[in-house]
């Protein structure tokens, strides 16, 4: 057996100093790599999960972590799917590069929210229309109708009037909200609407004591009275919905009203059942009422909006909204 020299040696200690050194370098790296393939998975603002052969997770970011049930849902195909979990919907990606398999979880419940608000929407639209005509007869014959029955009869044509008076706001509130909301501005009083609103309240009906309480201020507005008679109008019905329903014999609604010089400003108080939903208290066709179709309260928004101004919910312990229609 040869004996090594003290040079071979030295340079034997050298390589694998110099092997050490870059399987070091490599293994760093490595670990930088991996540190920025982390980050840059964790950046992404879906879902990810990178699995192993074995289906094992190999990496995976914190939104993934959150939702490690619907992980358990999934299945590594490469065909895009939709899966729906926890009452939203999730659009599922597969993507495989060597023995790796990456699944990736997009939220798209408000995309899928919109085109069904945009389907309905349409539909909604189509059936006002075609509804339309009859309920004009109907509205028409009705009215000549109560001068010819008899006095006792009077009172069931009136039903009739009032059924389909309900019919047409429901078709007005239908088409604008396809359509859009406009504001046609002019000056009035606001006596003029009070009266107008006076007239629908005691045209929609109602079987209990309710007092309405206006405000006693004289002002003018300039706006469309039209819109703003649909969006109090609205707003009234709801309140004396809400007192029907409440174990009470009375109620009372009152609109408070105020000007700061940018704003007319009204607070709609009732004393009806509290609001139940109230994160989805202006989604269009969502209604917890009977009679409601979803559109009232997003269609005042969207008038009040049309006015330069807004409609609230208030929190505390009065139930009530404030409307804000710029000046």
């Amino acid at each position: 057996m040869s004996s090594i020299s003290a040079e071979e040696l030295a340079l034997l200690i050298e390589q694998t100093y110099k092997v050490e050194k870059e399987f070091s370098e490599l293994k760093a790296s490595y670990t930088h790599l991996q540190e920025t393939v982390e980050e840059v998975v964790e950046f992404l603002p879906n879902a990810i999960w990178i699995l192993d052969k074995g289906g094992n997770v190999f990496l995976q970011n914190s939104q993934a972590k959150s939702l490690y049930e619907l992980f358990e849902l999934l299945e590594s195909k490469k065909n895009d799917y939709e899966v729906s979990f926890d009452s939203k919907s999730y659009l599922i990606k597969s993507s495989s590069y060597k023995d790796k398999i990456m699944l990736s979880a997009t939220d798209i419940t408000e995309q899928k929210r919109k085109e069904n608000l945009a389907t309905m929407g349409q539909m909604a639209a189509h059936l006002s229309h075609e509804i339309r005509n009859p309920i004009g007869s109907i509205s028409l014959l009705s009215s000549t109708l109560k001068k010819r029955v008899l006095p006792e009869n009077v009172a069931i044509v009136e039903e009739i009037q009032k059924s389909v008076a309900r019919i047409e706001r429901i078709i007005k509130a239908t088409l604008m909200f396809s359509k859009g909301v406009n504001a046609n501005k002019s000056p009035f009083l606001w006596s003029e609407l009070q009266e107008a609103l006076t007239m629908a309240v005691g045209y929609y009906g109602y079987t209990k004591d309710i007092t309405f309480i206006f405000p006693e201020q004289k002002f003018s507005m300039h706006a469309d009275k039209d819109l703003l008679e649909m969006l109090f109008s609205n707003f009234l019905t709801n309140a004396i919905d809400a007192i029907e329903l409440d174990e009470s014999e009375d109620g009372v609604v009152e609109i408070v009203y105020e000007n700061n010089a940018k704003f007319h400003k009204f607070t709609i108080y009732d004393s009806g059942i509290k609001i139940e939903n109230e994160e989805e208290l202006f989604e269009a066709f969502k209604s917890t009422k009977v009679k409601g179709n979803g559109l009232g309260l997003v269609l005042s928004r969207q008038i009040a909006e049309a006015h330069g101004g807004s409609v609230e919910l208030l929190g505390g312990e009065r139930k009530g909204f404030e409307i804000k229609l710029a000046i």
